[in-house]
């Protein structure tokens, strides 16, 4: 029997192999499986950025009103197992390996009648997390797609509802290079009859939105409806006004459902758990700041959050890709009392040589382990510092790593090639 160090590197295998953008060998992978994901109720959440937010916020509520939750994220932060948890408890080792071997030979034969037919690493990720709903099985899941929408992994589902949170210009490549474009790539979740809820999203998003739920006569959603301004918007425990509107949009989406799953109370909205979203921490006598700001929408919330505070930071940033890079440098040249640059370990990394171009101040180019260069230490500001670490959800994942002293076997190396 193969140990995890082998699944390990036959997913890493399968990871090189790059994305495969699509979804109709997921369709036949789930197929051979018996449709695992019809055996549980989905509320699928597509969107720019919040999505992963909403579904932390779905599931922290449901969870704690009696339901057992299943959530599918992604990229994972530490360990791969992060992206498919039942009541926050995330994927074993173990699991991994047997849904792997289960995985890989009905695999292997889709690719013997046709190589293009061998599903992706991202399309074996998502189909673990739906066994693992399936033979528990949850209550209700809270699904995010990883890409776009339409042709995501995920959009397999036929969700009780459809939720798209935002849409701004992001993954251009793939999804288009207009707001219309993209949000025709996200309302690809919508699904004939069934409801939809969509944030607050430019004009030119918005119609596309209502556009595609009218031709499929789905009920249409709009938060700014239900809350037309922030005077009403929810309390959460996640920081950002921005965090608001994502508990709007999961109270609403709540609300939407309540006939199909009651709930008492939704106070678990100020519990809610979600790792590197301006995660405040104590190290070494230092507030450490963990933000996954990894596109121009997230980096405008973090000027309003980086504004907030009382003191200038110490700001440590890295990111991938360059249009990101320049947004990011633009903001945090602003605010950062001192600044360090680092390269993600991502194909993908920004050097910091180009971030130092978009610059017209000092910053030291430098590498994590030299400013966290053992658990619990940080080598840079003192005592009563405040040190905000931003730009790709990588690197945020790799901070966490040094700090708490984990050297994951399945972290950097099976992050999504998109």
């Amino acid at each position: 029997m193969p140990d995890y160090s082998d699944i390990l590197d036959y997913l890493y295998a399968l990871k090189n192999r790059g994305s495969k953008y699509g979804i109709e060998r997921m369709r036949l992978l789930l197929e051979a499986l018996g449709h695992p994901e019809r055996m549980f109720p989905v509320i699928h959440v597509a969107g720019t950025n919040g999505k992963g937010s909403v579904c932390a916020m779905l599931e922290a509520v449901y969870r704690d009103n009696g339901y057992k939750v299943g959530l599918f994220s992604s990229p994972h932060l530490v360990h791969l197992g992060e992206r498919a948890q039942v009541d926050r408890q995330i994927l074993s080792e173990a699991e991994i390996v047997r849904y792997t071997e289960q995985l890989s030979s009905i695999a292997g034969e889709l690719g013997r009648r046709d190589p293009d037919l061998h599903p992706a690493f991202f399309e074996f990720i998502t189909s673990m997390a739906f066994l693992r709903f399936a033979e528990l099985p949850v209550d209700i899941a809270c699904i995010e797609t990883g890409l776009g929408g339409r042709l995501d992994a995920t959009n397999v589902v036929d969700p009780e509802l459809s939720i798209i949170t935002t849409i701004s210009l992001d993954h251009c490549d793939l999804l288009g290079d207009t707001l219309a474009a993209i949000a025709g790539e996200k309302a690809g979740i919508i699904k004939k009859g069934k409801p939809v809820l969509m944030g607050k999203l430019p004009l030119e998003a918005d119609a596309v939105v209502r556009r595609v739920a009218k031709e499929l006569g789905c009920k249409l959603y709009a938060i700014t409806d239900r809350f037309p301004d922030e005077t009403g918007l929810p309390q959460t425990n996640l920081a950002g006004g921005f965090q608001r509107w994502n508990a709007a949009i999961a109270t609403y989406a709540i609300e939407i459902l309540a006939d199909r799953f009651p709930v008492r109370s939704t106070q678990a909205l100020e519990q809610v758990e979600w790792a590197g979203r301006w995660q405040t921490l104590e190290l070494d006598g230092r507030k450490l700041i963990l933000d996954a700001t990894h596109n121009p929408e997230g980096v405008a919330v973090l000027k309003q959050n980086l504004s907030s505070l009382s003191e200038q930071p110490i700001i440590i940033a890295g990111t991938l890709g360059e249009d990101r890079a320049q947004s990011l440098m633009e903001v945090v040249a602003q605010y950062a009392r001192e600044l360090y640059l680092v390269t993600p370990k991502q194909d993908r990394a920004t050097p910091t040589s180009f971030l130092k171009s978009c610059l017209d101040r000092d910053a030291v180019e430098t590498d994590l382990s030299a400013l966290f260069p053992k658990a619990g230490c940080c080598a840079v500001g003192e005592p009563g510092d405040s040190i905000v670490v931003t730009g790709s959800i990588y690197l945020v994942g790799e901070v966490m790593e040094r700090i708490q002293g984990v050297r994951s076997n399945d972290g950097g190396r099976l992050q999504d090639k998109v």
